[in-house]
Formats: C-alpha cells, structure tokens, sequence
C-alpha cells in the first residue's frame, strides 16, 4: 500500500488498519527505523503492565547463576587436588 504524506508531513493510516489495531483518534502510535524501513507500531498503553510476567516460567537467572558457581567451585577444587 501506497501512502502520501502531506505537506504538513501527515499520513493518512488506511480506515482497515485504523480498525484492526483499534487506533481511534488520538491514539498514540511509535515510528521505528530498521536501519531504511519505517514502521508505525501501536504504542501500548501501560507498558509496565503489558510486561508484567513476561519472562516468568523460563529458567530463574540468579538460579542458573548459583549452579554455576557451584560447577566452578568444584572444577576448582578438583583443580587443586590434581
């Protein structure tokens, strides 16, 4: 889809866009540059709570972490007793 963008530097998003991502007047949307390509994405209302468990259910970092550590300690300690 084409678009042309006015003197004002105003683009028109087409009514099907307006209505599939729920864009009503004033809402706020976000231009991202891939490196050439512009992209209009929807800015989410409260991105805290959007976020909120977004990572839960993975494996914990500090978990991951302390087994590490561990592993560590004992290639050390295998290390030192030859």
């Amino acid at each position: 889809m084409v678009l042309t963008i006015s003197n004002k530097g105003w683009v028109v998003i087409p009514a099907e866009f307006r209505k599939k991502y729920h864009l009503l007047p004033g809402s706020k949307v976000i231009i991202v540059d891939y490196g050439g390509v512009l992209a209009i994405v929807p800015a989410v209302k409260d991105p805290i709570k959007t976020g909120r468990g977004f990572l839960q259910g993975g494996i914990s970092m500090s978990d991951d972490l302390k087994k590490d550590r561990e592993l560590e300690k004992q290639r050390d300690r295998r290390l030192a007793n030859g």
